[in-house]
């Protein structure tokens, strides 16, 4: 195992120092150059030259997700759509579109987060002109009746109550709308119930929702793989190019300080006690070293190897599990820190063994050694998962639906290197104060038991 680590290691070392240059002769974590062209509709395509002989990763990255739902009574919409997409247009229907799926050897799936809906399929980069085909008509052209709407509405309250039935999924939907007053962040992606119980009566609304989002200018197309940049640009602008720019933009509330801590809890005896920090934390950014820092403060503090795992799961044997992160949203969200316990009457200690360690670095700050093996760590980790077409894709998506740039990803890991002890302890005092702080927990009694 040792020598598989170390030729991995090394794998990663080789990759990072042929990796790509800019222009000015800067090192990028990306090591593939990222073309871009932009349509006069607003249209974004991006082609990244991967050798992958046969193969093509086309995605749709669509800026629209939960985020966007600003009016009361019609959340959860951006979630139906991934999957009304799905049910096909005049000239290509559900069963037809499948049919010209398996016959170039594609697969296709969608999914959504609080900011985004991505489209992707990987297939046969021969067919490319056929993916942008069947593509450019459902973007434009989706045609669906009142009956087949209120079909997949009840499909939505279906996934919604199986989802629910998850303690975790519960704990999740209750931090959220806990933690938030008014920003959207407070409904997750599936929307709040009354909404999705409502939501076969708002035909008209879905018509309208299609209407302001699935525009140009919210959308992004990615082509990684056997493909050259002139032929992707030439069937985006064939294809792609008479799709009409729109003119709707979110009015998205601000959310108000926070000034004092939030509890939540969830009476389940049947699954172990668990315990949740959630602080509020910064929006991403790749110009701000807040959330680098951050990123970097979890893994050393939350990770399977850290001081605090050590001392909980394995010498103390309290806790089965735990970690950190912050979540990399494009408004400020949550950094939140989760514990699976063996006991629930150890869930004070837990999480008063949590809040010293994170106070313990607003006065010590951390190791300089541990800080810069865990800065490559980060880098390394990143650069191993860039082996096909689908994971470089979706490893640029994240940064297309939270910046609308890919080139974003080696701003982000070139201020990882320039983070310093006293940044850690900055953020550490910014961030992890009371007054900032939801609770989650979940036990057998009726109370969290946990101040």
């Amino acid at each position: 195992m040792k020598s598989c680590f170390i030729i991995m290691a090394l794998s990663c070392i080789a990759l990072l120092s042929f990796g790509f240059k800019g222009e000015g002769g800067e090192e990028k974590i990306f090591p593939y150059p990222i073309l871009q062209h932009k349509l006069p509709n607003g249209l974004n395509v991006v082609t990244v030259k991967y050798d992958s002989p046969g193969l093509a990763s086309f995605f749709i990255v669509m800026r629209v997700g939960s985020r966007n739902e600003v009016e009361e009574g019609v959340t959860g919409f951006a979630h139906f759509f991934e999957h009304m997409m799905f049910r096909g247009t005049d000239k290509y229907p559900r069963n037809k579109y499948n049919e010209i799926l398996k016959s170039i050897g594609a697969s296709a799936n969608a999914n959504t987060s609080l900011d985004r809906t991505i489209f992707h399929m990987t297939g046969n980069a021969e067919k490319l002109e056929v993916m942008f085909d069947i593509e450019s008509d459902r973007f434009q052209r989706l045609h669906y009746s009142e009956h087949d709407f209120k079909t997949e509405a009840g499909a939505v309250k279906g996934e919604y109550t199986k989802n629910i039935a998850n303690p975790y999924e519960q704990s999740y939907e209750n931090t959220q709308n806990t933690a938030f007053d008014k920003h959207t962040y407070k409904h997750t992606t599936m929307g709040f119930l009354k909404d999705i119980i409502d939501m076969p009566n708002q035909y008209k609304y879905s018509l309208e929702f299609f209407k302001k989002f699935y525009r140009p200018e919210y959308c992004t197309i990615l082509v990684v793989g056997d493909v050259t940049p002139e032929n992707v640009n030439s069937l985006a602008e064939k294809y792609f190019g008479q799709w009409e720019k729109g003119s709707y933009e979110s009015k998205i509330e601000t959310e108000p300080v926070q000034k004092e801590t939030r509890f939540t809890h969830i009476k389940n005896g049947n699954i172990p006690p668990f315990l949740g920090l959630n602080y509020k934390g910064p929006a991403f950014s790749d110009k701000e070293i807040d959330m680098p820092a951050l990123d970097i403060l979890a893994s050393i503090l939350f990770s399977q190897n850290s001081e605090l795992a050590k001392k909980l799961v394995i010498n103390e044997q309290k806790v089965r599990s735990i970690n950190g992160e912050a979540a990399d949203s494009r408004d400020p969200n949550l950094f939140s820190i989760e514990a699976s316990l063996i006991k629930k009457e150890d869930m004070q200690y837990v999480k008063d063994e949590i809040v010293k360690a994170l106070d313990k670095v607003k006065t010590s700050g951390v190791d300089e050694k541990i800080l810069s093996e865990t800065k490559s760590h980060l880098k390394y980790s990143f650069a191993m998962r860039l082996d096909n077409t689908t994971t470089i894709a979706n490893s640029l998506s994240s940064y297309i639906f939270l910046t609308g740039d890919p080139e974003s990803v080696n701003r982000l890991y070139a201020l990882y290197d320039k983070v310093t002890v006293n940044d850690i302890i900055t953020v550490a005092k910014k961030y992890f104060v009371p007054t900032g702080l939801t609770i989650s927990t979940i036990s057998s009694d009726a109370e969290g038991g946990v101040k």
